[in-house]
């Protein structure tokens, strides 16, 4: 992974944080200024928790293990699925299932499911169904796919979670706390950065910065 530069974040508008009446004061030692009613990130600090960031994931990405990434809202879903699944990481842009991490066990056992369904299309077995039968395994097929599709590789608790937006996945971040899997994470200057092992102040709600 190339390293990003001061430039390059600052072209995508990384350092852009909410408005100054949004702020959460933890996130103070990472604002630089304040202009028009609007907090700025001070990238230099960014920079450096990046850094330590991508060196940590680096470290349990060489050790085999999987880091689930976590973004549902809307100008991050389709960045992340397309960048995770290029380097064959899980993730969830979808819906968070309650229970994905702290009832793990039931997750997985839906995910056989599919599997299961899977195999009952390549036998044949599907087809002794009535059609209304058929009907309702495809459509429990497909509701499964959209939720647990980009899941369906991770057979054990992930190593690590990465979250773009910490107060919007409150309850992904809950269950990793609660199971002490390290955070990794985008913080805005509205979020609170101390439940995060691995905060990278940031702009949580643009595009170009969540590629970047």
């Amino acid at each position: 992974m190339e390293k990003v530069t001061f430039e390059q974040m600052l072209q995508a508008g990384v350092h852009f944080g909410h408005l100054k009446r949004k702020w959460n004061p933890h996130m103070a030692p990472y604002i630089f200024t304040e202009k028009k009613g609007i907090h700025i990130i001070d990238l230099h600090k960014t920079g450096v928790k990046l850094d330590e960031a991508a060196s940590a994931m680096k470290q349990i990405a060489k050790s085999g293990k999987k880091i689930l990434f976590v973004a549902t809202k809307k100008q991050a879903k389709s960045i992340v699925a397309e960048r995770v699944a290029a380097i064959g990481m899980p993730y969830v842009t979808e819906r968070w299932s309650g229970g994905m991490l702290t009832n793990f066990a039931t997750i997985r056992k839906a995910v056989r499911k599919m599997s299961q369904i899977d195999k009952m299309e390549q036998d044949g077995t599907l087809n002794t169904l009535s059609k209304r039968e058929r009907l309702q395994v495809s459509r429990q097929r497909a509701k499964l796919e959209k939720n647990l599709g980009s899941i369906s590789d991770l057979t054990r608790i992930p190593a690590a979670i990465f979250i773009v937006d910490v107060m919007k996945e409150h309850i992904a971040l809950a269950e990793a706390k609660k199971l002490g899997i390290p955070v990794f994470a985008m913080v805005d200057t509205n979020s609170d950065p101390r439940p995060v092992d691995f905060p990278i102040p940031s702009n949580d709600d643009a595009g170009r910065s969540i590629a970047l």
